[in-house]
């Protein structure tokens, strides 16, 4: 009994701080949330076409008429369905890109589109849009519709590449030099890109507008082709990169010693965040704050374990940019509000609370 006593009492030592069982409920749980956004998405819109109709037709469930028949599905199947699936890709993307640049720098104020990345895959896109039919014509007629796609992931691999060189000296990184380089690179980016808006046409200058706020309204089969397997290439791989990053936050050397290949992993993680970024920007422009505030938030409930972190951050934010996109669709009906806005008014307030919130725990 006593050696029975003693193995119980040691195996409730070890679980103590074990958190595996909620990120595993977690990640359930979203799997259920991002459910419900699916059917949120799939039934908000400023036409009326209705999903469940649709639905019904599958079970032999007669129209009202054949004309609102035909409606439904030219909305469901060409506009919604392909709005639906990118804003998923494009969610996720976001998010788990925001996590491994917080697992890289170690801190988890790093976000794409806080330090540059974003706007250096922007500008990588802005390039090609204004100067595809002239400079860049030949690469556009190579490239196809991969174009747009490869440009923005050059543009967001070569600022990680910058910005990591530049934050990082004697494997650590100076959190205050990646915001300000951050800052300094995202400038320099929304330097070039305003001379390309200047160059642009009337109609490229109404696209990159609206572009630039950020919005899934262009959404289409040929975009989700183009981007979405990069998108769940970048994705693949970042669900393998859990036990790294969890080494990772030990430090450098002692990731090492694990048996991590630092700078390989490194090297693979940039990689994947330039990918998954520049695909995501190049089709819905400038979507901020999707990568500190789901990362964030997954953290101060499940833990720091990024096996599990990884995941639920791509499950959290999907749902939570096809909901974003769902307000944006009803909040100024029939108009569209550009999605960037609704997720810079959540995103902006809960910035400033993780800050304050550090504030706080670094003063007492």
């Amino acid at each position: 009994m006593a050696i029975l006593a003693i193995h119980s009492s040691a195996a409730t030592s070890r679980t103590a701080g074990d958190r595996s069982h909620l990120g595993q409920a977690m990640v359930l749980v979203l799997l259920g949330v991002l459910g419900v956004s699916m059917v949120i998405s799939m039934t908000t819109g400023a036409s009326g076409a209705s999903a469940l109709a649709i639905v019904g037709s599958w079970f032999g469930v007669a129209p009202e008429s054949a004309a609102g028949a035909l409606r439904d599905h030219a909305v469901i199947y060409n506009i919604r369905l392909p709005r639906m699936l990118l804003g998923m890709l494009v969610g996720a993307a976001l998010a788990v890109s925001g996590l491994l640049m917080q697992g890289l720098f170690r801190n988890p104020l790093a976000d794409p589109g806080l330090v540059g990345v974003s706007a250096g895959a922007g500008l990588g896109a802005v390039s090609i849009i204004v100067l595809g039919t002239t400079a860049l014509a030949p690469l556009t007629a190579l490239l196809g519709i991969y174009a747009l796609q490869l440009a923005a992931f050059l543009g967001g691999l070569l600022t990680t590449f910058i910005l990591y060189r530049v934050a990082t000296s004697n494997g650590q990184t100076a959190i205050a030099t990646m915001l300000l380089a951050g800052i300094a690179l995202g400038a320099l980016a929304g330097a070039i890109t305003g001379v390309m808006v200047y160059m642009a046409t009337d109609s490229q200058l109404r696209d990159l507008t609206f572009w630039g706020l950020g919005s899934l309204a262009g959404a289409n089969w040929t975009k989700l082709m183009a981007s979405g397997p990069i998108i769940l290439l970048a994705l693949a791989v970042a669900m393998v990169l859990g036990k790294g990053l969890n080494a990772l936050t030990l430090g450098e050397a002692t990731a090492g010693h694990l048996g991590i290949p630092v700078q390989r992993f490194k090297r693979v993680v940039i990689v994947a965040v330039a990918a998954a970024t520049g695909a995501s920007v190049a089709v819905s422009g400038g979507i901020g704050f999707v990568g500190i505030v789901v990362p964030h938030l997954l953290r101060l409930v499940i833990g720091p374990d990024h096996r599990y972190l990884l995941p639920a951050s791509a499950l959290l934010g999907a749902a939570f940019l096809l909901l974003a996109d769902a307000i944006s669709r009803v909040i100024v009906a029939p108009a569209e509000l550009p999605i960037g806005i609704v997720t810079a008014a959540v995103g902006g307030p809960f910035f400033l609370w993780i800050l304050l919130r550090r504030t706080r725990l670094v003063t007492t």
